[in-house]
């Protein structure tokens, strides 16, 4: 089959920067072996349609949010989605809140699966989504169950913004927090992100035990109050457990074969 020299120009430049993080014009230019006029108008046409993103302060390119929009549009037929959807759609129906599944990119979270509330209040979000992984409860439950290194180093070199009066921006108070997340095994966003929205989070584990993405209901204040926390924590790491281990986890006091 001919190959269209155009879109294989394209694709490398993708696969470049998948693999690179982020680069330079030079950088691209050498490692897709293209002049820099075609680099530099090929570029051009991908950030301009949003597939990948040019921060003017560096230089560097990076991918686009157009581009992982439509790769989490694809990753809804993944095996996580495909797992995870019946136990969101119980868990929004127990709770009648809206519920959500996240995994992580890069210092954010993205939005995979979920079921708004049917409620005329509620919250809602949109696949494709992203959101910070410091005030958000699905960000939270994934940063408390990677190893502490790696937290630190995603913490120091993330801005922490402040969204609202709650938002933890000291990193102390944030780690507090985490250490507080792992040990209960569910994390709570107290209007951190939106002011008047609680929700609360739990870890998904893979086969391994490394965290590979995050749940969370969430809903206004008036109906979610620290008062349910426990309630809601329950049947939200119930869930999480459940998808767990049809993703192939099993606790270490637990043999492979479920009893």
């Amino acid at each position: 089959m001919k190959r269209v020299r155009s879109v294989s120009r394209v694709i490398n430049i993708l696969e470049a920067l998948h693999k690179g993080d982020s680069l330079t014009f030079t950088e691209i230019s050498r490692q897709v072996k293209l002049p820099k006029s075609t680099a530099y108008e090929t570029l051009g046409t991908l950030v301009a349609e949003g597939l990948i993103d040019k921060d003017i302060s560096t230089g560097r390119y990076r991918l686009g949010l157009r581009i992982l929009e439509l790769a989490y549009s694809a990753k809804r037929g993944s095996e996580l989605t495909r797992v995870a959807q019946p136990f969101l759609k119980n868990l929004n129906g127990q709770l009648n809140e809206t519920v959500q599944l996240t995994v992580r990119d890069r210092d954010e979270v993205l939005y995979v699966e979920g079921f708004d509330s049917a409620r005329q209040l509620r919250t809602s979000f949109e696949l494709g989504e992203r959101a910070p992984l410091h005030c958000t409860a699905v960000g939270k439950a994934i940063l408390a169950f990677l190893p502490a290194v790696e937290v630190k180093r995603i913490i120091g070199r993330a801005r922490l913004r402040r969204f609202t009066p709650n938002t933890l921006v000291a990193p102390k108070s944030l780690l507090r927090d985490l250490t507080a997340t792992a040990e209960r095994g569910y994390s709570v966003d107290n209007m951190e992100h939106e002011e008047g929205v609680r929700c609360i989070g739990a870890p998904v584990l893979d086969r391994t035990g490394s965290v590979v993405a995050a749940l969370s209901a969430s809903g206004p204040s008036s109906r979610l109050p620290a008062s349910r926390d426990v309630e809601i924590a329950r049947l939200v790491m119930t869930t999480a457990r459940e998808i767990s281990w049809r993703l192939g986890y099993r606790p270490p006091s637990l043999p492979r074969e479920r009893r």
